[in-house]
């Protein structure tokens, strides 16, 4: 066999990949869509103890990327890369994971609802597509974690790309933010 022919017995766990991956490409180019067709309102909604929106959305971006960075400290030793015992590892990854997320939720809904996608500015293009990206890379992620059969490479792969994209975000929003407006709360 070539070394460019998939094997037999790799070719249908390669095609597992095939519905989580268009499911969050789906995903990601819905976004964009929505993004650039629907008009920003200006309006923002804002959590409880923050000054306004944009402090809420910088806060709220740099506590899922510490929480990025806690999970990939936590799949590198449910992985053995990092020796540990005990099953917390995997609890911490979990919880970390969840948290991550539901912490962006609020961010991305300001970000589509009340601001858009925007494409002139070249630090909010490169939001906007990390944005619409990541939230497509979570639904694969998401929708490859309970299949079995898949390559190895598949969960560090998406793991490791949803981690860039959040350390994308975090540097194109927060970390413009404090080092431009400065830190506020």
């Amino acid at each position: 066999m070539s070394h460019t022919q998939v094997a037999p017995q790799n070719r249908g766990a390669v095609a597992a990949l095939v519905i989580p991956v268009l499911a969050g490409g789906l995903v990601a180019a819905a976004l964009g869509v929505y993004g650039e067709l629907h008009p920003p309102t200006g309006f923002a909604y804002g959590l409880a103890g923050f000054s306004g929106p944009l402090a809420m959305k910088v806060w709220l971006t740099t506590l899922a990327a510490l929480l990025a960075i806690v999970q990939v400290f936590s799949a590198f030793a449910i992985w053995g890369k990092i020796p540990v015992r005990g099953s917390w590892p995997g609890v911490v990854h979990r919880w970390s994971g969840r948290l991550a997320f539901l912490a962006t939720v609020p961010v991305a809904f300001h970000c589509l609802y009340s601001v858009g996608a925007r494409y002139d500015d070249p630090r909010v293009m490169f939001h906007s597509i990390f944005g619409c990206v990541f939230y497509g890379v979570f639904v694969t992620k998401m929708l490859s974690l309970p299949k079995r059969g898949l390559p190895g490479w598949t969960l560090p792969v998406v793991g490791g790309l949803l981690f860039t994209l959040l350390i994308g975000l975090w540097l194109t929003s927060s970390f413009w933010f404090f080092t431009t407006i400065g830190v506020q709360f």
